[in-house]
């Protein structure tokens, strides 16, 4: 196959977190899968990515883009338990449960070569203060 017909889609979790433990990393709990995924681009065409965490309360995935020309993260939306919001614009899906435990999916729909490019999930805590 040529480079033309082809999408690479790397895959890795990162985790967002605010712990007041000094030093505490909680990346271990958070899986994305799978790790890494080469796509032939076919009219129409979709691919899935889920994500889950074993983090007591966290309750929020959120899901973030990063094209290979750019290394700012762009953010593609969140669940919140079980509720989708996506940023305007954006050609995906999400579903699932943000919850610990469960699984969090994001659907990118109508691959192209604008689609290749590093996904991300991140595991947190929503905070609803006023």
């Amino acid at each position: 196959m040529t480079k033309t017909n082809m999408l690479t889609i790397t895959f890795l979790a990162l985790i967002i977190t605010f712990t007041v433990v000094s030093g505490a990393s909680l990346s271990d709990q958070v899986h994305q899968t799978p790790p890494e995924m080469v796509v032939a681009i076919k009219s129409g065409a979709t691919v899935t990515l889920n994500c889950s965490h074993s983090i007591k309360d966290y309750d929020r995935i959120l899901w973030y883009k990063q094209q290979r020309n750019d290394k700012q993260l762009k953010l593609l939306g969140n669940i919140y338990s079980t509720t989708a919001n996506l940023e305007k614009g954006m050609n995906v899906e999400m579903s699932g449960s943000a919850d610990q435990d469960k699984t969090a999916s994001l659907t990118i729909q109508n691959i192209s070569v604008e689609s290749s490019a590093v996904y991300f999930c991140a595991a947190r805590f929503h905070n609803a203060v006023n």
